[in-house]
């Protein structure tokens, strides 16, 4: 696997961590280890980042991460096992953190859906901007909002044919289950910095699956 030059830029340790035992739970240890080992990040086996929020993952180690889950599973598996620990990393991580704290309050509970989504998703941004080095912007669209990363750790350096961040859609899917109360929506990556575009970007249907 080719190597990823160190960015510069980081990812909290706590969500690194959390996102490696997320994938521990779908792929076992040795999996987690087999990914470590093609990612160049051998010191990590039996040694996950620290339990804190510390910005000590450099975005080339995080998206090595996803590359190697690519390579080793292939793009279709890989890119299901990194949305599920997506989920579980929002679960474990963000849902408590700063301004997502509020929607369990009674008078967030008590707002219609739209206004709790259009609250809930810059409030998901502006948490990473705050705890990352990552670049967040939400725009709202007639039918959709769009949620763009313009510095991405999913996909830091590399190269593909198709948008790579299944991390980040199972983040943001997580995310609005939490703050509407339990219903899905339609995300999807429609541009991606690793296929040459400017930006990441995510589209969020506005209507719920369900």
């Amino acid at each position: 696997m080719a190597s990823i030059d160190k960015s510069g830029y980081y990812y909290p340790n706590r969500a690194g961590r959390i996102y490696l035992q997320a994938l521990e739970d779908v792929m076992g240890k040795n999996g987690v280890s087999a990914i470590l080992n093609l990612a160049g990040l051998k010191s990590w086996i039996d040694n996950y980042p620290a339990d804190d929020m510390a910005r000590g993952i450099d975005f080339a180690e995080f998206s090595a991460i996803n590359a190697a889950l690519d390579e080793l599973y292939g793009p279709r598996s890989g890119h299901g096992l990194a949305r599920r620990a997506g989920w579980t990393t929002f679960d474990n991580v963000l849902r408590n953190f700063g301004a997502l704290a509020g929607v369990s309050d009674l008078a967030f509970k008590v707002l219609p859906l739209p206004t709790k989504i259009a609250i809930g998703l810059p409030a998901f941004a502006r948490i990473f901007s705050h705890i990352s080095d990552q670049q967040n912007i939400v725009e709202e669209e007639e039918d959709a909002y769009i949620y763009r990363i313009y510095r991405c750790p999913v996909c830091w350096g590399r190269q593909a044919d198709t948008p790579v961040c299944y991390v980040a859609v199972g983040l943001l899917e997580e995310s609005l289950r939490w703050v509407s109360g339990g219903q899905s929506f339609h995300v999807q990556e429609i541009s991606c910095l690793a296929v040459g575009d400017d930006a990441c970007e995510f589209r969020i249907d506005k209507k719920p699956i369900d």
